[in-house]
């Protein structure tokens, strides 16, 4: 008789609060997950993951509960904000801390929606065993949480999450807007992350020459989103590119919560060939974010108000009044002023535009070659701006009204290498070694079409009434 009563108080319904002070106890619990990541290998043969409960007895702090499986497969793929039922999973203390650790052989666990679904939707969207069964204090227990959840703040966040404009390289993290997922090679994804800011530009560590020998990189991604895709995102603001560090299965996809306004903690942002990109490691973590946040509620007023002002289209430290803006001249002040993503997703083939960008490459780079044999302006020069990165020719006539006609080899190279923010020493002598940081510029970009079957694929880019003016 004592035996069976200790039985059902050890498979007991708890709160968090009720395990504040146990330790080495089985117990079942039903919460929200607050935080998720993916799964990896542990130094046996095993995949576990992570993920952090609260509930109304305990949001301040969270409870971490460890999982693990045969599988990646068999792991939950839970999106923060959902509700997870655990059964038979055992309390462990550690540093002060109780945690939960899930049990292969003996655990068991269900998913259901937190949010945006029926109050008394009780079927589970993923199960570890099919022996799971709510009973009716079960049902209460999810109902409430669903009701709880919503209006749900947490009152002190214990991380500080910075803007796309405030990155560096290292370890951050974001409050970002995930708006589309992608794989590039079989179980390699990149996700596509925004929050309406800039991310700084970045100085480049390859001379001019280097470009003779590679193509400079125009998206960190193998192959560019299509069209139809590229679209959907918004124009103003930088879209960060995260890809991740282990393969991942397409299921596990599910925690990322697409089209909407997550958290990411702990990612691992870095550089190459000037572009930003971001890597979700083994230690990167999903956080739940409510609709009221106020940190998104700060990212979407900022992105608000920076549309309605007439320069919000122009980088953060390139208004047209700096002086790098006096580099160039065009005699287009009456086409409206756009991004490089207002120029990619354009609805007409053939158009014309004024941005403001920083020529990072140019092909070719000697000043010797810019010409074709026939004397003709042949060059092709890589545009960016915070928003994309492309491709522009330079020929013919728009070449010699950018470089002033033909002013000669050493004027030629000088105005070139002021575009590509090449450091001289004097009588055109570049010093090496140096980093680069191209100037912002404004320009006249037309679009067009060089195959009547192919008018869409076979769009490219030119700049044109565009003028390099005044000296160094």
């Amino acid at each position: 008789m004592g035996r069976s009563k200790k039985k059902r108080n050890e498979y007991a319904l708890h709160q968090l609060e009720d395990l504040h002070y146990c330790s080495e106890m089985k117990f079942n619990i039903i919460a929200i997950v607050i935080e998720a990541g993916l799964p990896k290998f542990t130094k046996g043969t095993d995949q576990c993951c992570n993920i952090r409960l609260i509930d109304e007895t305990r949001y301040e702090t969270s409870m971490s509960v460890n999982l693990f499986s045969d599988t990646a497969q068999s792991l939950p793929h839970v999106p923060p904000g959902d509700i997870i039922l655990l059964r038979n999973v055992t309390s462990k203390r550690h540093d002060q801390e109780v945690n939960a650790v899930f049990y292969k052989d003996s655990s068991t666990f269900a998913l259901y929606k937190g949010k945006d679904t029926a109050l008394d939707d009780f079927d589970p969207y993923q199960l570890f065993s099919t022996n799971i069964f709510l009973t009716q204090l079960d049902k209460i227990r999810i109902v409430n949480l669903r009701r709880w959840l919503p209006n749900f703040q947490i009152p002190k966040e214990p991380f500080t999450f910075s803007m796309l404009r405030e990155i560096k390289e290292g370890y951050l993290n974001l409050a970002c807007k995930i708006l589309h997922c992608s794989e590039s090679t079989k179980d390699n994804w990149f996700l596509y992350v925004w929050d309406g800011t800039d991310t700084p530009p970045n100085v480049l560590y390859t001379m001019p020459e280097d470009e003779i020998n590679s193509t400079r990189t125009l998206h960190p991604e193998p192959m560019p989103l299509p069209r139809d895709i590229l679209r959907t995102f918004p124009t103003v603001g930088s879209i960060l590119r995260i890809t991740f560090e282990q393969p991942i299965e397409e299921d596990h996809l599910r925690v990322l919560n697409i089209d909407k306004w997550v958290k990411f903690v702990n990612i691992r942002l870095k550089v190459y060939a000037g572009l930003w990109y971001g890597i979700f490691t083994s230690q990167s973590k999903i956080r739940y974010t409510s609709n009221v946040d106020h940190q998104i509620i700060e990212r979407q007023r900022l992105y608000d108000e920076r549309i309605s002002l007439k320069s919000g289209t122009i980088a953060i430290g390139s208004l047209p009044q700096s002086e790098s803006l006096r580099i160039t001249k065009v005699n287009h002040d009456h086409v409206p002023q756009c991004t490089l993503m207002d120029v990619l997703t354009h609805s007409e083939v053939t158009a014309k535009f004024t941005c403001v960008v920083r020529v990072v490459a140019a092909k070719p780079w000697q000043a010797e070659k810019l010409c074709s044999p026939t004397s003709q302006y042949m060059t092709r020069l890589t545009l960016e701006d915070p928003t994309a990165r492309i491709h522009a020719f330079v020929i013919g006539e728009d070449g010699e009204t950018l470089f002033d006609g033909y002013p000669g080899i050493a004027n030629m190279k000088r105005k070139l290498d002021r575009l590509l923010g090449v450091t001289e020493c004097g009588d055109g002598i570049v010093v090496k070694e140096t980093p680069r940081n191209p100037p912002w510029v404004i320009v006249c970009i037309k679009s067009y079409y060089t195959s009547k079957t192919d008018v869409w694929g076979s769009r490219t880019f030119g700049i044109f009434d565009t003028k390099i003016v005044g000296e160094p």
